[in-house]
């Protein structure tokens, strides 16, 4: 069994990995890199579609997924169920190209069997609804690859079940590395917990309306923004698209539009796209607490936190509602330096509008890593989606570094 990593072995994002065997292959994750300019079809890998027996996406983030559009459309997508529905109910309300996403359902440790490939998932913790580390197995080799994970989330006990009874005899170890860099190995990081309760201390604190800007597709997130909502006594707004994506992850445990102390409401753009495709069924599905920004919110601002996006700064600004307001930023810190971003902040600062940053990484800690390189014990440990592929080695005494394109034997 053959392995190289196409993209990643020394960057974050943009994870790519084929792996060979009897002169077949699949690929791990095929995603698009965080920095991205031009025709994205440049960015696709070189690989032989003819012996290609399928494509294994580890969760549903782009930098994992994005380049799936562009991909072979004759080889079949392995993902986890809900991650499948997720993304099959987001991609009406982006601007993504449609993307083959049928295939075989990832289920916690079920292997699922593409070619002379058997791969069984692991169920993890991480930022992304519906994520699994992947253990392939061909020729009787062992490789396990991490995909983005954590155990500081809503999951962690599933780390503590993963590094206790998952895979042993391990011949590679492809782990992820984001924090790497970040902070030293007892480093921790701040927990769902500790952010639910920052939530709710800076909702009680705020006279007016709270925006919180966070991806739905966040899904610990969404919980611990509803959780906070509760203990703050204010009701959490969510648009049709957040009322989607709940919707799909099919699990009744999930904040739904339908819920207490949940309410929907609709911008403007999404008024049109709604008209525009037609989307009455979906409307009609999650309307059941449907409030509006003239005659409920802009009356009683201090009751509600508006899950926000850019779509909603008109309408705010039309209705009057930002007076007292504060703005969450509530993800990771480069996207505050992205263009999208200053467009906001212009209209934050226009507004005189405070902004606080609660946020906790979707990646391990350092220290994290090092205890799951020690449960693992691969005979080898090969870095991944990391910017400092060289710091492995404070994890592990038997770090192999590989450069992107290098074919290495497991």
């Amino acid at each position: 069994m053959k392995v190289r990593i196409h993209r990643g072995a020394a960057e974050i994002g943009g994870s790519c990995v084929e792996v060979e065997s009897s002169g077949q292959r699949i690929l791990l994750d095929v995603g698009m890199p965080l920095a991205t300019s031009g025709d994205l079809r440049l960015l696709v890998p070189p690989v032989d579609s003819a012996s290609l027996c399928g494509i294994a996406i580890s969760h549903p983030h782009q930098d994992h997924y994005g380049l799936l559009p562009w991909m072979p459309r004759s080889a079949p997508v392995a993902l986890g169920m809900a991650a499948r529905r997720l993304l099959k109910a987001a991609l009406p309300f982006t601007r993504h190209p449609a993307m083959n996403l049928e295939g075989p359902n990832f289920v916690d440790r079920q292997p699922v069997d593409l070619g002379p490939f058997r791969v069984t998932p692991y169920l993890v913790d991480h930022s992304a609804y519906d994520a699994y580390a992947l253990l392939i197995e061909a020729e009787g080799k062992r490789l396990f690859y991490s995909g983005d994970m954590r155990m500081h989330g809503r999951k962690a006990k599933l780390m503590d079940e993963l590094m206790a009874t998952g895979p042993k005899y391990v011949d590679a170890l492809l782990l992820e590395g984001t924090t790497l860099g970040r902070g030293g190995i007892c480093t921790p990081s701040l927990s769902e917990a500790d952010l639910e309760a920052a939530f709710a201390e800076r909702f009680k604190k705020t006279d007016g309306l709270i925006l919180v800007q966070t991806s739905p597709q966040n899904i610990d997130r969404m919980v611990t923004i509803y959780r906070a909502c509760l203990k703050s006594g204010r009701h959490l707004v969510i648009d049709l698209y957040a009322a989607s994506v709940l919707e799909a992850t099919g699990n009744p445990s999930i904040p739904q539009s339908h819920w207490q102390h949940i309410n929907l409401a609709i911008p403007s753009q999404q008024r049109v796209q709604i008209k525009t495709n037609r989307w009455f069924d979906a409307l009609s599905r999650h309307s059941a607490n449907r409030i509006y920004l003239r005659n409920d919110i802009a009356r009683n601002t201090g009751k509600f936190v508006l899950l926000f996006r850019n779509v909603w700064m008109r309408d705010l600004e039309r209705e009057q509602c930002l007076a007292s307001a504060c703005l969450i930023h509530s993800q990771w810190e480069g996207y505050l330096k992205e263009a999208s971003w200053q467009t906001v902040d212009r209209w934050r600062a226009r507004h005189g509008i405070p902004i606080h940053q609660i946020h906790t990484s979707g990646h391990a800690s350092p220290g994290d890593l090092q205890r799951f390189a020690e449960a693992v014990s691969p005979k080898v440990l090969v870095p991944i989606h990391s910017a400092n592929p060289q710091s492995f080695r404070t994890l592990s005494h038997n770090v192999e570094c590989h450069a992107d394109g290098e074919w290495w034997e497991v």
